[in-house]
C-alpha cells in the first residue's frame, strides 16, 4: 500500500499561509474609502429624498459589510489556525462571506422595487446638482477601490465578491449621473425613480452568479475549470496502473483545489506514484492525496510526503 501527499500551500509558517499583507492592506484602504463616501451618499440621499441615490447607498453599504466580512475572512484565513475540530483552518470563511454578500445584494435589490413602486404616481423633487456632484464624487471613489482591489480579485472569492460589488456600484453611479442630468435638463422627476431600478436590476444577475459559484465550493462539487473524466482518464493510462476508483475532486476555497484518489497498480508503486503526482499536478491539483493499491504479491506499504 503506498500513499502519496503533495500539497501546494506553504507549511513553514503562519505568515506564509493565506492571503498576502499587501491583499490586506489594499482592502483596509478600500473599506475606509467607502466607508467614507456611504456617509456623504446616504446623508445626501436623505436630504434631497433622492432613491437612485438611496439606492447606491444601500450597494455600497453592502459593499462595506461585505468588504468588512472579507476583511475578516482574509484574516482568519491567514492566521486563524487548524484544530483537530477544524483541520482546514479558516479558508472556507471567505466562501461564506461571498454568499452573505450575494444575499445583501439581493435584499437590497428587492428594497429598491419595493420603494420604486410606493413613489408611482409621485414624481419626486430632486436637485439634479446634488445627484451629479454626489455621483461624481462616488465614482471617483468606486474607480479608486477598483483599482486597488482588481489584481487580488481572481485570486481570492471574498476580493472577487468585493470587486463585483464597487464594480456595481460604479455603473450605479453613472445612472446617478444620467439621472441628475435628466432632471437638470427636463425637470423629470421620474428619472431618480427608473435609475434605481435600472441599477438593481443590473446587479441582480451578477448577485447569483456570486451566490452560485459560492454554493458550488460549499457543495463541494467539482471545480468548473477541472475536467474530471479527462483526470480520471489520464490516470488509468499511466504505465502501471490497472485501476482508478474514489476520485474525488473539489475546492475549499478559491484557488484551492482539492483531490483524492486511489490507484491499483500492477508494478512499481514508488514509481506510480511519482507519476500520479506529476500528472495531477498538470491538472492544476497540487493539493492531492493519492493511495497505491498493489497488486502484486508481498504488499509493502510506501509513503512518500512532499510539500
Amino acid at each position: 500500500m503506498g500513499h502519496g501527499h503533495s500539497h501546494g500551500i506553504p507549511q513553514s509558517g503562519a505568515d506564509d499561509v493565506g492571503p498576502s499583507k499587501a491583499r490586506i492592506r489594499r482592502m483596509v484602504i478600500a473599506l475606509v474609502i467607502l466607508v467614507i463616501f456611504l456617509i456623504v451618499e446616504a446623508s445626501v440621499g436623505i436630504l434631497v429624498n433622492s432613491l437612485a441615490l438611496l439606492a447606491d447607498a444601500g450597494h455600497m453599504l453592502t459593499d462595506v459589510v461585505g468588504m468588512s466580512m472579507g476583511l475578516v475572512a482574509l484574516l482568519l484565513a491567514r492566521k486563524g489556525s487548524a484544530t483537530a475540530a477544524r483541520t482546514f483552518g479558516w479558508h472556507r470563511a471567505e466562501v461564506l462571506t461571498a454568499m452573505a454578500n450575494a444575499v445583501l445584494l439581493l435584499g437590497v435589490a428587492v428594497w429598491v422595487f419595493y420603494e420604486a413602486i410606493q413613489r408611482i404616481g409621485d414624481a419626486p423633487e430632486i436637485p439634479g446638482v446634488a445627484l451629479i456632484v454626489t455621483a461624481a464624487l462616488g465614482l471617483a471613489a468606486n474607480i479608486v477601490v477598483m483599482v486597488m482591489l482588481r489584481a487580488d480579485a481572481k485570486g481570492s472569492l471574498a476580493v472577487r465578491s468585493a470587486y463585483l460589488e464597487v464594480l456595481a456600484d460604479a455603473v450605479g453611479s453613472v445612472g446617478v449621473l444620467v439621472a441628475g442630468g435628466l432632471v437638470l435638463a427636463f425637470g423629470w422627476g421620474y428619472a431618480d425613480i427608473v435609475v434605481a431600478v435600472l441599477i438593481s436590476i443590473w446587479v441582480v444577475p451578477r448577485a447569483m452568479k456570486l451566490a452560485a459559484a459560492s454554493l458550488r465550493i460549499l457543495t463541494q462539487a467539482s471545480p468548473e475549470h477541472v475536467d474530471v473524466n479527462s483526470v480520471e482518464a489520464d490516470l488509468a493510462a499511466l504505465p502501471g496502473v490497472s485501476g482508478v476508483h474514489d476520485l474525488h475532486v473539489w475546492t475549499l476555497t478559491t484557488g484551492m483545489d482539492v483531490v483524492t484518489v486511489h490507484l491499483t497498480a500492477d508494478g512499481d508503486g514508488e514509481s506510480v506514484l511519482h507519476s500520479a503526482r506529476t500528472l495531477l499536478e498538470s491538472h492544476g491539483l497540487s493539493h492531492a492525496t493519492v493511495q497505491i493499491e498493489s497488486n502484486a504479491a508481498g504488499r509493502h506499504c510506501e509513503k512518500d510526503v512532499t510539500w
